[in-house]
């Protein structure tokens, strides 16, 4: 069972997700919050798999509440869902730790396949949004040390380029023939070297590094 939480400041917004959700099996709604610092209270006490989180919402925005969350609960999923695909509001999540970026205007059926993709460790990023990210890969806008690229192992760097394509630690153990256990070792200590919060940003690392092609990075469709 997949435990969402749904962040919006609009109830009716709210209210047409839960009814969305709720005729799905595998997944249970297990609370609304409708702001940012609402939601990261509710966090600690509903415990859920993935957090559902529009970004401009008052008291406190989706950014500061990802990056809080992704702070304080580092096994939790935030799967943005949001009108706007702006630069600032996409880049700002995907540094605050989100590990998704989709559009409101999402269909349902992909919007509840990028839950079950977001629970596993995958990446969905809506294709508007990830064209933002491949064009500033494109421009080299501000681009990296690149000795930080340097400082992974041969292994590290497979490991990396599987990730940046969405798999799971479990797709990667199974393509590389080694233990979930190892792998998530890998990620670890892969995040750790480039400095990063997320499995999203070290995809946009790999992009940028040539350790993935842009393709191979999933998007909604």
């Amino acid at each position: 069972m997949i435990r969402v939480l749904i962040c919006d400041d609009q109830a009716i917004v709210c209210e047409g997700l839960q009814a969305i959700l709720s005729t799905n099996q595998d997944i249970e709604v297990v609370g609304t919050a409708n702001d940012g610092a609402q939601a990261v209270e509710m966090v600690s006490e509903a415990q859920p798999d993935v957090v559902l989180m529009d970004l401009k919402m008052p008291v406190m925005n989706g950014v500061q509440a990802t990056r809080l969350i992704h702070e304080q609960h580092p096994q939790v999923h935030v799967l943005v869902l949001t009108t706007y695909d702006a630069d600032e509001w996409v880049f700002d999540a995907i540094r605050g730790g989100a590990s998704g970026y989709l559009l409101k205007d999402t269909p349902r059926e992909r919007l509840i396949e990028a839950i079950r993709e977001t629970a596993a460790g995958k990446t969905p990023v809506d294709p508007n949004v990830a064209g933002k990210l491949f064009a500033q890969v494109a421009q080299g806008t501000a681009p990296p040390d690149t000795s930080i690229a340097e400082d992974l192992s041969e292994r590290e760097r497979e490991v990396l380029g599987l990730l940046a394509r969405g798999m799971t630690n479990a797709e990667i153990a199974g393509q590389l023939y080694l233990s979930e256990g190892t792998v998530r070792n890998y990620v670890s200590a892969i995040l750790e070297k480039l400095g990063v919060a997320g499995r999203t940003q070290a995809a946009v690392l790999a992009l940028r590094h040539g350790l993935a092609a842009p393709k191979d990075v999933r998007t909604s469709s």
